[in-house]
C-alpha cells in the first residue's frame, strides 16, 4: 500500500516538472514596422510613412515620425502613451489637424510640427496638453490662428511660428492671453510689415526673447510698457528694402533688452539710428551684421552707450581696419568681425580696447598675425582660424600673458619654434589643426605650463620627436589624428602624466610604432584611438613588449579599420595591462582569429565590436573572461551560426548587433542564452523559412522586451519556391506543437496507464506471480538442461517448515534407514552462502526424482512454489517422470488450478495421499518405494496411489 502511494506521488511530481518545463520564461522580444526602438524612444523617421504606426509600445517617451508622409492626423493617432514627453513631426506633408488630435497626451512637454503644410490652427487643436513647455510650429504655410488654438497651454514657454505666411501680429491677441509662462515667442520670417505692441497684448506679458526678424517690417511702435521682461530682441535681416519706422515711447519700455539684433536693418538717417539707440539703457550685446550704413557712424553711436561691451560685426566686407574705428569703444570686451575680407588691420587699432577680453577674426585674408593684437594685455580669447597666415614671429603673443584659449585652425602654418607661445603660461587651449606643419619645432618643450587642449589633427607631422611634449604637464586632450605620422620615439609622450585622451587615428603607424612601448608614460590614459593605421600581426604569440602594458586606467581603445594589406592575427596578450578597459573597437583589420584568452585582461570589458573582420567562428570561449559584456557587434564576418553564444555566459549582454552574416537561424537557445537583450540587430541577412525558424518567428511577434531592428524587412534564402519572401510572413501553424493537446494526451495515457495496472494487480496478481515462476523455473531448467551431471541423491524433498516434523519423523526414517534412499533436504544439504534459487536448482537437476509433500502450507509459501515449477518443468519438458506429489491432507481442486498446472499433473503422473488410518501405512510406503524406483519414462510403471477423488 505505502509503495503504491508513493508511485503515485511521484508520477504526480513528474507531471508538475513536465509542464513546468514547458511554461519556461524565455527572453521576451519584438519588432515594430518602420520603428527603432531604443530604450525609451522610438525612431520612426525616414520611413516613408503614410499612417502613424499602431505597434509603437505604449510606455516610449518619445517618437520620432520626421521626414515621412503624413497628411493629416487625428486624435486616434496618439491614444494610450500615457509617458510620451516628445513627439516629432517635423518634415511631413500634415496639411489638417483634427481637433484635440493631441488629448490623450497628458504629458507631452515638446511638440514639434516644423515643415509640414499647416496653413490653418483652428480651436481645440492643441487642447489636452497641460504640461506643453514647447511648440514648434516654423516652415509651414500658417496663414490664420483661431482665438482658442493655444488655450490649454497654460504652460508653454516657447511658441516658434518662424517661416510661415502670417501678416499681422493681432492673430495673437486672444492666444496670448491662454499662453501666461510664455517666455519665447519667435515669428521670424513671416509676412509681417508692422509691429504695434497694442494689437499683440494691451497688458503685461512675461516674453523675455522676441524674434521678428526677416520679415518686411517697416514699423516698429512699442507705446506701453507690456515687456518688462523683454531681454532679447531680434529685428535683423529685414526682407523689405525699405526705411524702417522706429517708434518707442521711452527707454523704460525696452529698459531691459540686453540682447539686439539689427543686421541688414535701414533706418532713414543718423538721427533715426541716434534715436533707435537711445531706446535703449541696458543694452549689452549689439549685432550689427551686413549693414548697409556707415558702420564706423553706427560703431561710434553704439560705442557711446555705456553698458554696450559685445559687438559682432560680421559680413560687413571690411578690408581695412583704422586706427580710429574702435575710438569710441572704451568698455567693449568682445568684439566679433568674422566673415569680412580683412588683410590689413592698422596699428595701434585696438589700443583703445584695454577691457577686451574675446576678439575673433575669423574667416578673413590675414597673412601675418596683426601687429595691433600684440598689446591685448586683458585678452583672454584669439581667434584667427581660417586666414592665411604662415608664420609665427616670437612677439605675435609675447605680451598676451592672459590669454586663455588661442585658435589659429586652418591656417598655413608650417613650422613653429621654441618661442612661438613661450610666454602663455595661462594657455589652457590651443588650435593648430587643418595647417600644413611638418615639425613643431620644441615649441612644447616648456613654457605652457596650463595647456590642457592641443590640436595638431590635419597636419603633415611625420614623426613625433624625443620629448615633444615635455612641457605639457596639464595636458589632458592630444589630437595628432590624420597626419603622416610613422615613427613614435619611446620619449616622445614624456611629461604627459596628466593626459587622458590621445588621438592618433589616420596615420601611417604599424606595429614597430608602439614595440618601444613609448605609451608608458601614459599612465592617466582613459581614451585612445589608433584606428585607421597600419598595424598587422602575424603571429598569436605573446608580445615580447605588450604595448598597452602601463595604461591601466584606459577605459575606451579604438583599433578599428587598419589598413595594410594581408590577414593578420591577434597577439594573446595584446590587451594586456587594460584592466579597466570598457570599450574595444576593433572592426574591420581583417583578422583570422581570435585567441581565447585575448580578453583575459579586461575583466570590465562592455562594449566590443569586432566587425568585417574574417572569424568565420567564434569560440565561446572567448567571451568567458568579459562576463559584464553590454554591447556586442558581429557584423560582416561571415558567421554561419550563432550557437557559439548559447555557452558564453553573455547574461548581461543588452545589444547584440549581427549584421551581414552567413547564418539563416536563430534558435530558441540562442534567445534563451541572452536574458538580458533588449536590442537585436539582424539586418541583411537571409533566413530559412522553414520549422527550423518557426520559434524564432513566433518569438519575434509576440514579445515585448526585445526588439529586433527591422524584422518586418527579414528575408527568405531558402526554400527555393519561398525566395525573397518575408520571414515574417512564414505560417508557423503546421510547425507547432500543441502544447495543450500534448499535454492531454499524456495526461490520458498515464491515467489509463495507471488504471490498467491497478485493475490487473487487483483481479490478476496471482496469475501475474504464477507467471513469473513460471518463467524463472523455464530459465533455471534451460539453464542446467545444458550442464547435465550424474544423479547425487535418489530424490529431493520439497516441503514447507510446518511439515518439517512429518518428513522428519516419517519420511526420513523410513527412506533413508529402512528403504536405503538417499535424499536431498534443503535444512541438511543446502550449500551455505549459495543463493537459494542456485541450491533449489542444482537439488532438483541433481537427483534422480523430486517428491513434493504438499499440504495448504506448501501451497502458500513462495519458496516451495518455485520448487515445484522447477520440477514441473522437468517433467513436461523433459518428458520425464522426475515429480512424485505426496498429499497430506485432502486439497481441493479449485484450490490448485488458479496457481499451477497441478490437475493436469495429477491426471497424469504419480501421486499419492498419506492415509489416516495407522493400518495403510505400510501400503503408503511401498507405493513410494515403487515410484521411488520406476524408470523416468515407462508408462508402465506409472501409478495413480490416491485414495483421494480429484474432480
Amino acid at each position: 500500500m505505502k509503495k503504491t502511494k508513493h508511485v503515485g506521488f511521484a508520477l504526480r511530481d513528474l507531471m508538475i516538472f513536465l509542464l513546468l518545463c514547458n511554461c519556461v520564461l524565455l527572453t521576451e522580444g519584438f519588432s515594430v514596422k518602420k520603428c527603432y526602438i531604443y530604450k525609451d524612444r522610438a525612431d520612426c523617421s525616414k520611413q516613408k510613412l503614410t499612417n502613424i504606426p499602431t505597434d509603437i509600445p505604449l510606455s516610449v517617451k518619445s517618437i520620432d515620425l520626421s521626414q515621412n508622409r503624413f497628411t493629416s492626423i487625428q486624435v486616434l493617432n496618439f491614444t494610450n502613451f500615457p509617458n510620451l514627453t516628445t513627439l516629432d513631426l517635423k518634415r511631413n506633408f500634415i496639411l489638417n489637424i483634427g481637433k484635440r488630435t493631441f488629448s490623450q497626451l497628458p504629458s507631452l512637454s515638446v511638440l514639434i510640427l516644423n515643415t509640414n503644410k499647416i496653413v490653418h490652427l483652428e480651436d481645440y487643436v492643441f487642447d489636452g496638453l497641460p504640461k506643453l513647455t514647447q511648440l514648434l510650429l516654423g516652415f509651414n504655410r500658417i496663414q490664420t490662428v483661431a482665438p482658442n488654438t493655444f488655450r490649454s497651454l497654460s504652460s508653454l514657454k516657447i511658441l516658434e511660428l518662424s517661416k510661415n505666411q502670417l501678416q499681422t501680429i493681432e492673430l495673437f491677441h486672444a492666444a496670448l492671453q491662454h499662453m501666461p509662462q510664455l517666455k519665447n515667442l519667435q515669428i521670424r520670417n513671416n509676412r509681417i510689415k508692422t509691429f504695434i505692441s497694442k494689437d499683440l497684448t494691451n497688458t503685461s506679458i512675461n516674453i523675455t526673447y522676441l524674434d521678428l526678424s526677416e520679415n518686411p517690417l517697416e514699423k516698429f511702435v512699442v507705446t506701453d510698457a507690456v515687456f518688462p521682461k523683454l531681454s532679447r530682441l531680434n529685428l535683423g535681416r529685414p526682407t523689405a528694402k525699405l526705411h524702417l519706422t522706429w517708434a518707442v515711447q521711452s527707454q523704460t519700455v525696452l529698459e531691459n533688452v540686453t540682447i539686439l539684433e539689427l543686421s541688414e536693418v535701414r533706418l532713414a538717417s543718423g538721427d533715426e539710428w541716434k534715436r533707435l539707440f537711445s531706446s535703449f539703457n541696458s543694452l549689452i550685446f549689439l549685432k550689427l551684421n551686413s549693414m548697409k550704413y556707415k558702420l564706423t557712424s553706427l560703431m561710434n553711436m553704439s560705442c557711446s552707450m555705456p553698458t554696450v561691451s559685445k559687438l559682432q560685426l560680421q559680413s560687413n566686407k571690411l578690408t581695412f581696419i583704422s586706427s580710429s574705428f574702435f575710438q569710441k569703444c572704451h568698455n567693449v570686451t568682445d568684439i566679433d568681425l568674422e566673415d569680412n575680407k580683412i588683410t590689413h588691420i592698422e596699428n595701434g587699432s585696438f589700443n583703445i580696447l584695454k577691457l577686451l577680453e574675446v576678439l575673433s577674426i575669423k574667416r578673413n585674408r590675414l597673412q601675418t598675425v596683426p601687429f595691433a593684437t600684440r598689446n591685448l594685455y586683458s585678452l583672454r580669447k584669439l581667434d584667427l582660424s581660417f586666414n592665411l597666415i604662415r608664420t609665427l614671429e616670437c612677439q605675435d603673443f609675447a605680451k598676451l600673458t592672459n590669454l586663455v584659449q588661442l585658435n589659429l585652425q586652418w591656417n598655413s602654418l608650417t613650422a613653429l619654434n621654441k618661442c612661438s607661445f613661450n610666454t602663455l603660461s595661462k594657455l589652457e587651449v590651443l588650435k593648430l589643426q587643418g595647417n600644413s606643419m611638418t615639425k613643431l619645432g620644441g615649441a612644447f618643450t616648456k613654457n605652457l605650463p596650463s595647456l590642457k587642449v592641443l590640436l595638431l589633427n590635419n597636419n603633415k607631422l611625420t614623426a613625433i620627436g624625443k620629448h615633444e611634449f615635455r612641457g605639457l604637464f596639464s595636458l589632458l586632450n592630444l589630437s595628432l589624428f590624420e597626419n603622416q605620422i610613422e615613427t613614435l620615439h619611446e620619449s616622445c609622450f614624456h611629461g604627459l602624466k596628466n593626459l587622458t585622451f590621445l588621438q592618433l587615428q589616420k596615420n601611417n603607424l604599424r606595429k614597430e610604432a608602439l614595440s618601444n612601448n613609448c605609451l608608458r608614460k601614459l599612465v592617466k590614459l582613459t581614451r585612445l584611438d589608433l584606428s585607421n593605421n597600419h598595424f598587422k600581426y602575424w603571429s598569436s604569440k605573446n608580445l615580447t613588449v605588450p604595448p598597452f602594458m602601463n595604461l591601466s586606467n584606459l577605459e575606451t581603445l579604438l583599433f578599428g579599420v587598419q589598413r595594410s594589406k594581408g590577414k593578420g592575427v591577434f597577439p594573446a596578450n595584446f590587451l594586456q595591462g587594460l584592466t579597466k578597459l570598457s570599450t574595444f573597437i576593433c572592426n574591420n583589420i581583417q583578422l583570422l582569429s581570435f585567441p581565447n584568452d585575448s580578453f583575459t585582461y579586461t575583466p570590465h570589458l562592455t562594449n566590443l565590436d569586432i566587425s568585417a573582420n574574417d572569424l568565420l567562428d567564434i569560440s565561446p570561449k572567448l567571451f568567458s573572461p568579459i562576463p559584464k559584456l553590454e554591447h556586442l557587434r558581429i557584423n560582416s564576418i561571415n558567421l554561419h551560426s550563432l550557437e557559439f553564444l548559447i555557452n558564453s555566459n553573455l547574461t548581461k549582454l543588452n545589444e547584440l548587433e549581427a549584421r551581414k552574416n552567413a547564418f539563416s537561424v536563430v534558435s530558441k537557445d540562442v534567445i534563451r542564452s541572452l536574458p538580458s537583450l533588449s536590442v537585436l540587430d539582424l539586418k541583411y541577412n537571409k533566413f530559412t523559412c522553414d520549422c527550423d525558424n518557426s520559434w524564432f518567428v513566433q518569438w519575434i511577434k509576440n514579445n515585448s522586451q526585445t526588439e529586433v531592428v527591422d524584422a518586418y524587412n527579414f528575408t527568405c534564402s531558402y526554400p527555393p519556391e519561398s525566395m525573397n519572401q518575408k520571414l515574417l510572413h512564414l505560417n508557423t501553424q503546421s510547425c507547432i506543437l500543441d502544447v495543450g493537446f500534448f499535454c492531454f494526451i499524456s495526461t490520458a495515457f498515464t491515467n489509463i496507464l495507471i488504471l490498467v495496472v491497478t485493475f490487473t494487480y487487483h483481479f490478476s496478481r496471482f496469475h501475474l506471480i504464477y507467471a513469473y515462476y513460471i518463467f524463472l523455473a523455464w530459465l533455471f531448467d534451460s539453464k542446467n538442461r545444458q550442464k547435465r551431471v550424474e544423479d547425487q541423491y535418489d530424490a529431493f524433498v520439497s516441503y514447507n517448515t510446518h511439515d518439517e516434523a512429518w518428513v522428519y519423523r516419517e519420511l526420513v526414517p523410513h527412506l533413508e534407514k529402512e528403504q536405503g534412499w538417499r535424499l536431498c533436504l534443503h535444512h541438511r544439504d543446502f550449500l551455505p552462502g549459495k543463493p537459494i534459487v542456485e541450491n533449489i536448482a542444482d537439488a532438483i537437476y541433481g537427483s534422480r526424482k523430486t517428491i513434493c509433500v504438499i499440504s495448504q502450507r506448501y501451497l502458500q509459501s513462495e519458496w516451495c512454489s518455485k520448487e515445484m515449477q522447477l520440477a514441473s518443468f522437468r517433467l513436461f519438458d523433459e518428458r520425464k517422470d522426475v515429480l512424485i506429489l505426496v498429499f497430506l491432507e485432502n486439497i481441493p481442486s479449485a484450490h490448485l488450478s488458479p496457481y499451477y498446472r497441478m490437475k493436469k499433473i495429477l491426471k497424469k503422473r504419480t501421486y499419492l495421499s498419506w492415509p489416516r488410518r495407522s493400518e495403510q501405512h505400510l501400503l503408503f510406503w511401498e507405493k513410494l518405494r515403487q515410484a521411488l524406483g520406476s524408470t523416468n519414462t515407462a508408462e508402465e510403471d506409472r501409478l495413480l496411489l490416491t485414495v483421494t477423488q480429484l474432480t
